[in-house]
């Protein structure tokens, strides 16, 4: 017998299980934290003592929360600068400035993306830090409390960076670890945060930050690591056509063959970005099962490209969508990376080239495979988490589009109603429910202040 039960009533449901199957005026039964049932029609009375709590949904749209592939919280802080830089370019300036956050920075920079991300839809979200200064204290630490404050299913990827400057890498000696500390505390926060049990709130992935910032030792070595401990693999890949030049001067190959070399490539790992790939990448990434974290917005903002998703379709690669640092795309959000993806896949290949229920299903099934969590969460199906985002869609901005997917795949970003996460309510009536939103924008602030001053900048 369950604790307490949910029923939400009268949304246009859009699944997003294998079948496609949406409900014109469905209703969705939550039971502590898994979905019970999901069907077409009014549910019966149950006849039991279990609080029931039911919304009525008229005028809704219902699907699975969005789940949010690659993203950089710490960037909160330096949002708005080197508006017209390449990524190299960008992240000159910017290395730094980061190499000085600590961890109460990160804490703070944690709570407002998570904010951000679940004002948007977002129920799960995976995070890449790739910069621990010395003394800065346990920055993976104030990443995994925030998500708990706030009620986020959270997959931090613990970066690292070996090649610095002197051995022919872009970021400067001060912000690389050597190998074997890059390994042995990607290690220590397996051990520390790593949940393997089924429903986990959080999961621990082992990342190595790029081809133009590590070695093949580490990352050799944390393919070796990950593997041994059953985790996950991320990192990002063929971002820039800078990317590419570096790795074809250093390496003799492109980022996806460099990556392939070092057993980079498979059904456990995803890598952000793709922009730059030729047919024999996208060919190995499909044949290989591994997946891609698009994040249109931050493509576009440091003028790097679009990424040949449909072709990634086509070619059987799971593609999910990433927000990327904040610093790097401001909104923070994940909500308008499903119009972004639709809107710029069609500007590359015609209005055929991807539909709204695609763009969608990149969102939510898409993201999850790539987090290798599909059989928990990103559709509505019984039996799976009940991490489901409700959106309004019969106000102004909403009401005359016809097809309530294209809602939000096309429209602005509808309001959210309720956000449920593990069962809970992150969001209501639009709100935050953990934490009071003002607060959480002073102390980001506030903690910028402090990273700039640190940095000589203010």
């Amino acid at each position: 017998m369950p604790e307490r039960r949910i029923i939400i009533e009268g949304a246009h449901v859009a699944t997003m299980d294998p079948s496609g199957a949406e409900f014109r005026a469905g209703t969705v039964v939550v039971e502590d934290n898994l979905i019970a049932a999901a069907g077409p029609g009014p549910q019966p009375r149950y006849r039991d003592d279990v609080p029931t709590e039911r919304i009525g949904a008229s005028g809704h749209l219902l699907t699975p929360g969005l789940v949010n592939t690659h993203h950089h919280f710490y960037q909160w802080l330096t949002r708005g600068r080197a508006q017209q830089s390449t990524l190299f370019e960008w992240l000159t300036e910017l290395y730094p400035i980061w190499a000085r956050i600590d961890a109460d920075m990160v804490h703070a920079a944690a709570r407002a993306s998570i904010a951000a991300l679940l004002t948007s839809g977002c129920t799960t979200a995976a995070d890449h830090p790739y910069i621990f200064p010395r003394g800065a204290g346990d920055l993976l630490g104030a990443e995994v409390r925030a998500a708990r404050e706030l009620g986020i299913r959270f997959q931090p990827a613990r970066g690292s960076m070996d090649l610095g400057e002197s051995g022919g890498g872009l970021p400067p000696d001060f912000a690389v670890e050597d190998t074997e500390t890059a390994l042995a505390e990607t290690e220590r926060a397996i051990d520390a945060h790593h949940d393997p049990a089924p429903g986990a709130m959080v999961r621990v992935s082992v990342a190595p930050c790029s081809p133009f910032t590590v070695t093949g030792e580490l990352l050799a070595g944390a393919a070796e690591l990950a593997r041994r401990r059953g985790v996950r693999l991320h990192t990002h890949g063929s971002e820039t056509a800078e990317e590419e030049r570096f790795c074809a001067g250093k390496f003799g190959c492109t980022p996806t063959e460099f990556l392939d070399r070092y057993g980079w490539t498979g059904g456990d790992v995803w890598l952000a970005h793709c922009v730059h790939l030729d047919e024999r990448a996208i060919q190995r990434l499909g044949e290989t099962g591994t997946g891609v974290a698009h994040c249109p917005s931050s493509n576009a903002r440091l003028g790097a490209g679009i990424a040949p998703v449909p072709e990634l379709l086509d070619a059987g690669a799971p593609v999910g969508l990433g927000v990327d640092g904040t610093a790097s795309n401001e909104t923070g959000q994940l909500g308008p990376e499903v119009r972004a993806a639709l809107l710029f896949a069609r500007a590359r290949r015609g209005p055929a080239a991807l539909t709204a229920r695609q763009a969608l299903h990149a969102a939510t099934m898409g993201g999850a495979r790539c987090l290798g969590r599909d059989g928990e969460i990103g559709s509505i199906e019984p039996g799976k988490l009940a991490d489901l985002a409700l959106w309004r869609i019969d106000g102004a901005l909403h009401s005359t589009i016809a097809d309530p997917v294209a809602a939000l795949a096309l429209g602005a970003l509808p309001p959210l109603t309720l956000l449920l996460v593990n069962g809970r309510p992150a969001i209501a009536d639009g709100r935050l429910t953990a934490a009071d939103p003002g607060a959480i924008a002073t102390e980001a602030a506030a903690q910028s202040r402090r990273l700039l001053t640190r940095a000589g900048l203010t």
